[in-house]
């Protein structure tokens, strides 16, 4: 009994302590230009990587956490350093709602690849693809539903073409973030995974 409750709290603390490196990290790449890797004329953001790790090495419910400290963050942001589109950010429905999502989502696709795959950079590498993709196209749908002309006007664009203007940004970054995602992921969770057994 006494050697159950010290391996829960065991797992405890790991879990806390890999939420709070890689939401540290999550925070640090928001808050310096290292969260951005020009790809082109484009800026893939790695921001959201953190995410996808913590729920592929600790579970959905780390991932999750993960997810809403990375969301929350975009939230304060918004309010405290204002920016034209920053009005987006101020609503937890776009900020934090597709993050959370996206920490849960990966910990299961992983799973569901690697069972039929058998090879953890495959599996990784199809979380971290997946993982992006929910970022980019969480945020910006629900920006589409729910500020789409006014977003568009926000960045200078042609109003009335307010949903190809989105589609066109969620494609244009999207893509290579998904790119960098799966490669960055598949790396990462390769080498967590050999240090873990």
């Amino acid at each position: 009994m006494k050697t159950q409750v010290q391996t829960r709290k065991k797992i405890n603390v790991r879990q806390m302590a890999i939420i709070g490196m890689l939401s540290a990290i999550s925070i640090m790449l928001s808050m310096t230009p290292l969260g951005f890797i020009p790809i082109g004329p484009i800026d893939a953001t790695i921001m959201h990587i953190p995410v996808i790790i913590g729920s592929i090495i600790e579970g959905p419910v780390v991932g999750g956490i993960i997810g809403f400290i990375f969301g929350f963050t975009s939230f304060i942001r918004a309010i405290t350093m204002p920016k034209p589109t920053s009005f987006i950010f101020m609503n937890p429905f776009i900020s934090i709602l597709p993050r959370v999502i996206m920490g849960i989502v990966s910990f299961y696709v992983y799973k569901g690849v690697f069972k039929i795959m058998k090879k953890t950079s495959v599996a990784g590498a199809f979380s971290g693809l997946i993982g992006s993709l929910i970022n980019t196209f969480g945020v910006l749908g629900m920006v589409y539903f729910l500020y789409a002309q006014r977003y568009v006007e926000a960045i200078g664009g042609d109003t009335s073409t307010a949903g190809a203007v989105i589609l066109g940004i969620a494609t244009t970054n999207g893509i290579p973030e998904a790119i960098v995602g799966a490669l960055v992921v598949s790396g990462v969770v390769a080498i967590l995974k050999k240090s873990k057994k």
